[in-house]
């Protein structure tokens, strides 16, 4: 039996049954890489053949011994992660299509259009949201609404100005 893991013949058994159910191609690859270690094949060789790093075969082990009293699925599914956190689509679309036809002077902004730098203010304090800019163009794109921001030109001369003047 392999230094790493030594399953019993209950836990072998109910591993090669798992083989043969519809289970995700990660639950299956685990019961593999398992079922390997226990027939006392080289870690290094587990890894290639499954071609997941040696540390993965650890903590798959790990994971696996460590639950002994949990149901098979849930000892070779992957754990819950902090990460990067979940996207805002789907969640700022309704919220932007509700706020966008209104002027933001309603909300007491002072400006006459949304920009995306308003949306973003707006979401993080009406609704606790903080996204980026580009979360709020991709939610503009999904919406199909398109927009230019605003271009100010009242200090720009017309170029026949002085023959509006009579010169």
């Amino acid at each position: 039996m392999s230094d790493i893991i030594t399953l019993s013949y209950r836990e072998r058994s109910a591993l090669e049954q798992f083989l043969k159910s519809r289970a995700s191609g990660e639950q299956i690859k685990r019961a593999q890489a398992l079922l390997l270690l226990d027939e006392e094949e080289p870690v290094a060789a587990v890894a290639e053949a499954l071609r997941v790093s040696r540390q993965t075969i650890y903590n798959w082990v790990n994971r696996f011994v460590a639950e002994p009293a949990a149901d098979l699925t849930s000892r070779l599914s992957d754990t819950s992660r902090s990460g990067r956190p979940a996207t805002a689509h789907g969640i700022i679309d309704p919220l932007i299509d509700a706020v966008i036809d209104s002027d933001p002077r309603d909300y007491e902004y002072n400006s006459t259009v949304w920009t995306a730098d308003l949306l973003r203010l707006y979401l993080a304090q009406v609704h606790g949201i903080e996204v980026g800019l580009r979360s709020v163009g991709y939610a503009l794109a999904r919406l199909g609404i398109r927009w230019k921001r605003p271009r100010h030109s009242l200090l720009l001369r017309d170029p026949s100005w002085r023959q509006a003047k009579g010169a």
